[in-house]
């Protein structure tokens, strides 16, 4: 899966940008990247919203345990990779139908932790109970919310293209193409927002996170560590 946002959306963080300009590397503009994706992927399902956003996804080599999928739903899109070992019980908690599935609960968690604030997010995200990373984007705030679960057992990377845009997506190979030395996993049992414009640890709130330059024979240009 790839999610593509333009610095209007949200600034780049400044560790990526820090670590791309210590060890210059090539790169290529967002339209490329998410070109080159669906060029990788002939049955890839990609989505343009308006002109800051690209969302696309692929069922393409998907593990069976964790699947991916992605569901839009009063302007809220999310794509979700993993599995929720706690599906049942919280689609009881948010009042929902026994077919719905992960993704869709996301949202709803989601809705639930921008209409009835104040919900504390490290709660919110702390009740999923599984392996998953997800990318939601809520058109009408335009607001961005990405985050993986506590074990990291569904990767997820981000970096920064070459016309300044930020991307995530669960393939680091696609990622080191196109964002060079600007270029990190996502870390586990952490989330970013930006509603708070920044990244935080759901699992241990109080804790703060350091990014780590990388080594050179390393293909991250840095690393972001819960300490």
């Amino acid at each position: 899966m790839l999610g593509v946002f333009s610095s209007s959306i949200v600034s780049p963080p400044e560790e990526l940008v820090a670590a791309g300009s210590r060890t210059p590397s090539p790169k290529i503009t967002a339209k490329s990247l998410v070109n080159r994706f669906v060029g990788n992927n002939p049955s890839a399902v990609s989505m343009q919203i308006g002109d800051d956003v690209h969302l696309a996804y692929t069922h393409q080599n998907e593990s069976i345990t964790h699947p991916r999928s992605f569901a839009v739903k009063d302007e809220i899109f999310c794509l979700f990779e993993g599995a929720l070992d706690n599906l049942g019980s919280l689609k009881q908690q948010y009042g929902l139908s026994k077919s719905a599935n992960e993704v869709v609960l996301v949202i709803e968690a989601y809705k639930a932790l921008r209409d009835r604030a104040p919900y504390p997010i490290n709660q919110v995200v702390g009740h999923l109970v599984g392996n998953f990373s997800f990318v939601v984007f809520d058109k009408s705030t335009s607001t961005l919310f990405v985050a993986t679960d506590q074990h990291g057992k569904v990767p997820l990377y981000w970096g920064i293209t070459a016309d300044g845009c930020v991307a995530f997506a669960n393939d680091a190979d696609l990622l080191k193409g196109a964002c060079g030395k600007s270029l990190a996993t996502f870390p586990q049992g952490c989330f970013y927002s930006t509603a708070i414009g920044e990244l935080r640890c759901y699992e241990n709130p109080k804790n703060k996170i350091t990014a780590v330059p990388a080594t050179e024979e390393e293909i991250w240009g840095t690393k972001f560590m819960v300490i």
